[in-house]
């Protein structure tokens, strides 16, 4: 897949965009699950271990976007 700019109502977005709010969509969900079985007391850092698990989501999102993972 070749990433090109998507066009939106005349207004050019690049295509990391969609895949930025897709990711945070599926972030929220996860955050709350884990917020509710506490989960996150168990990490030495929960700020930082919600973006690494943020840049995971959106990682394996431009993967499968781009077809490089099956």
């Amino acid at each position: 897949m070749r990433y090109t700019e998507i066009n939106l109502l005349g207004v050019y977005v690049a295509p990391i965009a969609p895949m930025i709010v897709a990711a945070w969509a599926v972030m929220i969900p996860l955050r709350r699950v884990a917020d509710r079985f506490g989960l996150l007391r168990h990490v030495w850092h929960p700020a930082l271990f919600l973006f690494a698990v943020y840049l995971i989501l959106l990682s394996a999102i431009v993967l499968l976007a781009g077809g490089s993972l099956p």
